[in-house]
């Protein structure tokens, strides 16, 4: 599985959603989704928007966890 990890930037740089939101141009909804990790799809273009915003890499926003280390109920 793919987390997505915008909780943890947020909190890295002391950021709010809206202002995330604001900062990208991506809608709240959208940003609120990524934070959550509720999202099934993401574009090029939001992820380009979200590297240069809190100034990362793509790796800092997304992390590989193998399926087998994953509590069903998470």
């Amino acid at each position: 599985m793919i987390k997505i990890k915008i909780s943890e930037l947020l909190g890295r740089h002391k950021m709010t959603q809206k202002a995330l939101a604001d900062a990208t141009g991506i809608r709240e909804a959208t940003i609120s989704n990524l934070y959550h990790e509720v999202t099934k799809r993401i574009e090029i273009e939001h992820i380009d928007k979200l590297c240069e915003a809190l100034h990362c890499q793509v790796g800092d926003l997304f992390e590989y966890v193998k399926n087998d280390d994953v509590d069903i109920d998470e």
